[in-house]
């Protein structure tokens, strides 16, 4: 489904799945805890992120298939 709403929420998706994977490297090199411990919260937040994104994500695409399924009874 192409939906320019969908594609940006697909876009910020990607965006955090990046910011994760710089993370996670920068983590893996840091050792200092409070720096640790500094990263490892970015990454709960960016994780909470994630996952409202993906809720959206499946709310938008379930209102745009009943949209569809509406159209196609008219």
């Amino acid at each position: 489904m192409d939906d320019p709403y969908l594609n940006d929420l697909r876009g910020e998706f990607n965006s955090y799945s990046n910011q994760l994977k710089k993370l996670k490297k920068k983590l893996l090199k840091v050792d200092v805890i409070e720096e640790q411990t500094k990263i490892i919260n970015q990454i709960d937040s960016i994780a909470k992120k994630m996952e409202n994104n993906q809720k959206q994500s499946v709310k938008v695409t379930k209102s745009r298939l009943k949209e569809r399924k509406k159209k196609s009874k008219r």
